[in-house]
């Protein structure tokens, strides 16, 4: 399975990650699995370190790698996917996460409800 980590799981992951139900720690552990990092959650961090809304001293792109996964670019043809998707949700990183997902046929691993108001495949 190809997995993509929403930001919380992605911090979780690399901080805490006991905080990550079993159930997808399980996914995330799988050797078989792919998980990725979206540039998206970078950004995402990256902003909310720059407005002072969190604390982050690491280099994101660094500690994807360190954490075994692998970083994921957001393309054009993901953000056309933008189009489609109804409103459930307005938060912007989250939208494009999905938009990828949708785009790259990848399972989100989450714990937002709101992710399931949209025809992804959630983990």
């Amino acid at each position: 399975m190809n997995l993509l980590l929403d930001t919380h799981t992605f911090l979780w992951a690399i901080s805490d990650p006991n905080r990550i139900p079993v159930r997808q720690r399980d996914q995330i552990k799988q050797l078989a699995n792919i998980v990725y990092v979206s540039a998206v959650s970078v950004t995402e961090i990256m902003i909310k370190v720059s407005i002072g809304k969190m604390d982050f001293p690491f280099d994101a792109n660094e500690q994807i790698v360190e954490a075994g996964f692998l970083p994921l670019d957001f393309s054009g043809r993901d953000a056309t996917r933008l189009r489609e998707l109804p409103f459930h949700h307005r938060d912007p990183f989250d939208r494009m996460l999905i938009s990828q997902a949708l785009e790259r046929n990848l399972f989100i691993v989450t714990q937002d409800q709101a992710f399931k108001h949209y025809n992804c495949r959630l983990i």
